[in-house]
Parts: structure tokens; C-alpha cells; sequence
């Protein structure tokens, strides 16, 4: 499901699973990624949350926390066109969306939608502030 390049850890969360990946690979959650998760738990009462800090690569500094993915299985998505279910997202992370983070690729889900494909997209490689392009 996920490339193994950096270190990972599963968080039960009263049987719902987030995953946090370290921007440094230590696995360790820092305080924005920390409160990303405790606003969503909150707002939506997912049924997963998967949370990947993507900082580490991008042209950050070391241990940073600006660019993150998270998908959110929550049955409060059902009826929900894919904007009005981002829009619940952005509210819950108003605070974060206006500092800290730069970046926040979403997945936004029903259960049912994620029993279908249970995975965390991947993210494209960054290729920096420069626009450079990628090379083979």
C-alpha cells in the first residue's frame, strides 16, 4: 500500500487505524500532524484516518510539517459531492490550512467507497521550487 522509504506507524484509535509517517523517517508525529488528527477525529468521527506527513520530500527543512495526505472514511461523507466533503476537511483544519501547512492532499470516502479501494494515493514526486523536470 505504501513505499517503504519512510518509517511508518499505526495509531488504533478506538478500532479506526491513522497512519503517520515522519517527515525525517523516525515515524515520530509532530504537534501540526498531532493536531490534525485529534480535528478530524472531532468533526467527522472517521472510521479511518490515514495521515502521511509528505514534508520530507519536498524543499522543506528536516522534520518540517507543510505538506501532508490523509484520506478519511466517514459515514457523514454519504450524499456528499467530493467538494461539499473537502469543504468539511478544510473547516476542521481552518487553523492549520492558514499556517502551518502549505500543502494537503485529500481523500475523502464513504465506507462503502472505501472497502472498494482501501488505500492512500500516492503523491508525485516534488520537483521542487524550481519547476525542474524529473529526469529518468
Amino acid at each position: 500500500m505504501l513505499s517503504g522509504q519512510l518509517g511508518r506507524r499505526l495509531f488504533p484509535m478506538a478500532g479506526r487505524v491513522c497512519l503517520s509517517r515522519g517527515s525525517a523517517g523516525s515515524g515520530a508525529c509532530g504537534p501540526v500532524e498531532a493536531a490534525i488528527r485529534t480535528k478530524l477525529e472531532q468533526a467527522l468521527n472517521p472510521e479511518v484516518l490515514e495521515l502521511r506527513n509528505e514534508s520530507g520530500g519536498h524543499a522543506v527543512p528536516p522534520g518540517s510539517e507543510t505538506h501532508f495526505r490523509v484520506a478519511v472514511v466517514s459515514s457523514r461523507f454519504e450524499g456528499l459531492s467530493p467538494l461539499q466533503r473537502h469543504r468539511l476537511v478544510h473547516a476542521a483544519l481552518s487553523e492549520e490550512l492558514a499556517g502551518p501547512v502549505h500543502a494537503l492532499a485529500i481523500q475523502a470516502r464513504t465506507p462503502a467507497q472505501w472497502r472498494e479501494n482501501p488505500q492512500l494515493d500516492a503523491s508525485p514526486p516534488c520537483l521542487g521550487g524550481s519547476k525542474k523536470t524529473r529526469t529518468p
